[in-house]
Parts: structure tokens; C-alpha cells; sequence
């Protein structure tokens, strides 16, 4: 019997398998979140140098692998022990294990998120390569909204590749055909590139980013042109509602931007899961 044929037959053991790996990434993401951006800091200053002839810096090399994770205020290296998802941050009361400084509560926030996506992803569609790579596109997605929440940006090492995958993915029909595919991914972008445009023109001032555009253009290479309306409507009224509660609630300043990304994201998770019972819904 293989695996797929186990897991066909043991829908729980399969989905707690899959719970557990979103645990796991989870833990990996938040590396990701918090690595990331440094490394691609040190990767535009290490250019402008370069471009301005200046001296090149000697730094610590920064990748997701390198250097060892340690705790930001003591140093203390972190043991395997203390990096097991969600358990170690339980078991440590949040707080390191040798200066008690607290741990933030994005870490544990971060790996149970997985987890739960990963869980709906699995249970949308069971043993399959919509579930693998729908895990995939998950676990981007997560990154590049944390990300984008707290550095306004969206990298571009993430959201391309992931674009591109979608299209590759379109030849195998795994989500949507080819046509749909190419269709989706020009007509994303060139939508935010164009209300971008318009509002830079009527009010002098930069509405969004062109990450905002490419990760329009990526759902629309993974889901297809018609969806993009959807996605459009879901992360505007998101974005509205939350952009709303923050200014009233949390007396968010209004001149502080807010990432659209996340709301996009958000948005095009849902249509991921559930766009199709939403446009049979509206439409019906």
C-alpha cells in the first residue's frame, strides 16, 4: 500500500499528519519573516555601494540557515528543545529560558495559523496535487502578509517564484487551464497598475506598491481571470473594515499607511477555498 492509498483510507491520520507539518512550517516561516527582510537590506545596501564605488562593508552573513536563532536580547542559542512548535513556547511561559525576556506571541500566532490553514486546505481537498500545492501557495502567503504587515514590503524572492508556479502549474490543469492561467496573471496586474496609475494622477500620491500588483497577478495565474473580481471585492471590504476598526480602536494615525497586501491575501486565500460556492451564491 503507498502513502497516498494510506492516507485515502485514514482521512484523520492524514489530516493530524498535515496539521502537524503546518506546525512545522509555521516554525520555519517565522525564520523566514524575521530573516528576510535583513537579508534583503544587507542585499540593496551591498548595491548601492557597489553602484556608488563605494568601500564594501565586512558584515555577518545572513541567510535562513545561518547564523544559529538566539534570543535577541541575551544571545542565549536556541536548543532544539526550545524550538519545538507551539510545545516549547507553552512549556517556556513565553519567555527565554535564561534572561526571561518575553518571546512575542507572533511565533506561537504564526505556527497555529499554519496549522489551521493547512488543516482547511487538506480538508478542502483531501489526498490530492490541489492539496500540495495549494499548501504551498498557503505557506507563502502567510509570509508575505507578516512580512508586508511589518516592513511594507513584498518580496519579490517570494511572490515571483510563487507566480511562476502557478503558471507552470496551469499546463497540468491542477487549478485552471493555460489560457485562464495567462489570462489571470496579465489582467491582475494591469488592473492595480492601473488604478495605481489613476489615483497617482488625481492626487499626486502613490496609492499601493508593485508588489500589490504582482501578488494580484499571482492569484490570477493560480485561480484564473474570473475569480479576480472576487478577490478584488473581498480584500477592499477587508481592508476597509479593518483599516476602520484600527483608526477607531487602536487610534491608528490616518497619515500611517496600511499594507494592502495582507487584505489580498486574505482575499485570495478565501477564493482559493471557497470562491466557487461564493460565485454560485451571488450568482444564484
Amino acid at each position: 500500500m503507498s502513502i497516498v492509498d494510506f492516507f485515502l483510507h485514514n482521512a484523520g491520520i492524514f489530516y493530524s499528519f498535515i496539521f502537524l507539518i503546518g506546525l512545522s512550517i509555521g516554525s520555519f516561516l517565522n525564520v523566514v519573516i524575521y530573516r528576510l527582510p535583513l537579508m534583503l537590506d544587507k542585499d540593496w545596501k551591498a548595491q548601492c555601494r557597489e553602484l556608488l564605488e563605494l568601500k564594501q562593508q565586512t558584515e555577518q552573513v545572513i541567510t535562513l540557515s545561518k547564523p544559529a536563532s538566539t534570543c535577541p536580547k541575551c544571545q542565549h542559542k536556541i536548543r532544539i528543545w526550545e524550538n519545538i512548535p507551539l510545545i516549547s513556547y507553552l512549556f517556556l511561559k513565553g519567555k527565554c529560558s535564561q534572561c526571561h525576556t518575553p518571546i512575542s506571541i507572533q511565533y506561537p500566532l504564526v505556527e497555529l495559523l499554519t496549522a489551521v490553514l493547512s488543516l482547511t486546505v487538506a480538508i478542502k481537498f483531501g489526498v490530492s496535487w490541489q492539496t500540495l500545492f495549494g499548501l504551498i501557495l498557503t505557506w507563502s502567503l502567510v509570509a508575505m502578509s507578516v512580512i508586508d504587515l511589518q516592513k511594507l514590503i513584498l518580496p519579490d524572492d517570494i511572490t515571483l517564484p510563487v507566480l511562476w508556479l502557478g503558471l507552470l502549474l496551469s499546463l497540468f490543469s491542477i487549478f485552471v487551464d493555460p489560457a485562464n492561467s495567462i489570462t489571470g496573471a496579465i489582467a491582475g496586474y494591469m488592473i492595480l497598475w492601473s488604478v495605481y496609475q489613476l489615483f497617482k494622477l488625481v492626487t499626486g500620491k502613490e496609492g499601493m506598491g508593485y508588489g500589490d500588483f504582482k501578488l494580484l497577478a499571482l492569484f490570477g495565474a493560480w485561480l484564473g481571470w474570473e475569480v479576480l473580481p472576487l478577490i478584488i471585492i473581498l480584500s477592499s471590504a477587508s481592508g476597509a473594515i479593518i483599516g476602520i476598526v484600527m483608526i477607531v480602536f487602536k487610534k491608528h494615525k490616518r497619515d500611517i499607511p496600511i499594507p494592502f497586501g495582507p487584505y489580498l491575501a486574505i482575499a485570495g486565500w478565501i477564493t482559493l477555498i471557497w470562491g466557487q460556492q461564493i460565485m454560485l451564491w451571488y450568482l444564484g
